[in-house]
């Protein structure tokens, strides 16, 4: 046999090409040999040929199965990726959300039909709204930056009815996700950025000098705790000047994870919030959705909100139509949102209960300050003075003067079969390294990734670099020239 035929698969390290590069099948599953001798009787046209790989069902069952043991997920091991809360899913979410009485609903039923459906809708609800300190909820949105769409909709409309529609300018910080003020041009505002540079939170100061008179601004765009893992000290009496000035405070719920059941956001000025159930209430995230962003406002918002809310008419649940709320800016999206979510995320609200949900917030931010306080020494710490929320925030200067990069130390993580923090954001810090354990993980995994950490800033110490260049190696992919394979992508094989 030639090496071509043997390959180079071992043991459980495959070499999985693309299915258009195996060789047919004698007989395929896919498209069939016209049958001789006879004729299409059944008055449309002939099926043709749709040009798929022409394979048997095991061999495809095995390709799909093969290129899934190549995946990294939460599942597989620690994912300290920052502002991304990958954490553990518990399987208790999953069979609530495989209950017949949910997998088997559709969502043009009649309404009388699923009570128990709408029921849950409302009670979800009802804990976001608790939780947040913000009476008003819609579940609509399909994910956070679909929340983010949503909750400046409902802003531009309470401006528009109340006469306020020349306000056209969005005040949103240097470190703030892409996400806000890309949001924040699709509604047609314009952005006006409050600096952080200084101490990674907005002051008071750099706030007053970017809201000036306030007349054209609708709305402050912020993260709290934000994208540098500091909570905003000040972001309270920033929220006195806004709304004196006739602007409403929307907060980034992607970082709620730290404050779930111990701080509500409304009790430091948030008028508007998006919730990423799929972060926060542990619900599956990552490769491509379904995610979840319901919004959450103050109560004088609430007649703007996206259609429909689920609302109790005596003992029955409905959902909202504009003749219920004419002032609402209309609907998002078809149907009402992610219903799958909204099982997860109250299963998960009631297997921890009002103290356990605490639990959980206190425990993420005692997890990324316990990295912190072990890695100090470690590697450059860009606010040394301020305790982290649920993540911590490393820089590569220290080791990048031996020649030693944060790229490189991500991918000396991978040969340790560790999945890379967040590199390289926020942008306000140089060489940033942000990680989040969350609360889910435990001593014995976060102790391992300080040992790695540790073991790599010693080596860099040490002069033991060359190593750090080329990680990883025992990857089925060696390091990449990401910039050169972005730009001159080399495709194998087209339909």
């Amino acid at each position: 046999m030639t090496n071509d035929v043997i390959g180079t698969s071992r043991a459980l390290n495959y070499e999985e090409p693309l299915l258009w590069e195996y060789a047919p099948a004698e007989s395929g599953g896919v498209d069939f040999a016209p049958l001789a001798n006879t004729s299409n009787r059944t008055g449309i046209a002939a099926r043709k040929n749709i040009g798929l790989p022409q394979l048997k069902e095991p061999q495809v069952l095995r390709h799909f199965v093969r290129l899934s043991t190549k995946n990294f997920s939460i599942d597989h091991g620690f994912f300290p990726l920052g502002s991304c809360t990958m954490k553990h899913n518990p399987r208790l979410n999953e069979k609530t959300a495989r209950l017949a009485g949910f997998t088997g609903i559709h969502p043009l039923q009649p309404q009388s039909t699923v009570q128990g459906a709408l029921e849950l809708m409302f009670e979800l609800q009802s804990w976001l709204a608790e939780l947040t300190g913000l009476r008003g909820v819609c579940l609509t949105p399909a994910a956070g930056a679909h929340g983010e769409l949503a909750g400046l909709m409902t802003i531009r409309r309470t401006h528009e009815l109340n006469g306020q529609g020349h306000r056209k300018v969005i005040l949103c910080p240097d470190s703030a996700h892409g996400t806000n003020p890309a949001t924040a041009a699709m509604c047609g505002y314009e952005i006006r950025v409050i600096s952080t540079k200084e101490t990674g939170c907005v002051t008071v100061e750099n706030f007053k000098a970017a809201l000036g008179d306030g007349k054209d601004v609708a709305a402050m765009m912020v993260t709290n705790p934000n994208t540098c893992g500091l909570f905003e000290t000040e972001i309270k009496q920033c929220a006195k000047l806004l709304h004196a000035a006739g602007g409403y405070f929307y907060c980034d719920g992607a970082n709620f994870n730290a404050l779930v059941g111990n701080v509500r956001p409304a009790d430091f000025g948030v008028d508007v919030m998006h919730i990423n159930l799929h972060k926060t209430f542990s619900t599956p995230h990552g490769g491509g959705g379904p995610g979840s962003g319901p919004i959450c406002v103050v109560e004088n918002l609430m007649p703007y909100l996206p259609m429909p809310c689920v609302v109790k008419d005596q003992n029955q649940y409905k959902l909202e139509t504009l003749e219920d709320r004419p002032t609402s800016f209309g609907r998002l999206k078809g149907f009402q949102g992610q219903f799958g979510m909204f099982v997860r995320a109250l299963t998960y609200m009631l297997s921890h209960g009002q103290d356990g949900l605490k639990q959980v917030s206190s425990d993420a931010v005692l997890n990324a300050n316990y990295i912190l306080a072990s890695l100090k020494n470690d590697f450059h710490i860009p606010f040394p003075d301020r305790t982290c929320m649920h993540e911590c925030l490393l820089t590569d200067k220290i080791q990048k003067e031996h020649g030693v990069t944060t790229l490189d130390i991500a991918k000396t993580l991978i040969e340790y079969g560790i999945h890379p923090m967040t590199v390289y954001f926020p942008l306000v810090v140089q060489g940033s390294m942000l990680i989040e354990p969350t609360e889910t993980e435990g001593r014995e995994t976060i102790d391992r990734f300080i040992a790695v950490m540790k073991t790599i800033a010693s080596d860099v110490r040490e002069g033991k670099t060359d190593q750090c260049h080329e990680n990883p190696i025992s990857t089925p992919r060696r390091r990449l020239d990401e910039v050169r394979a972005a730009r001159q992508p080399i495709l194998k094989a087209t339909l």
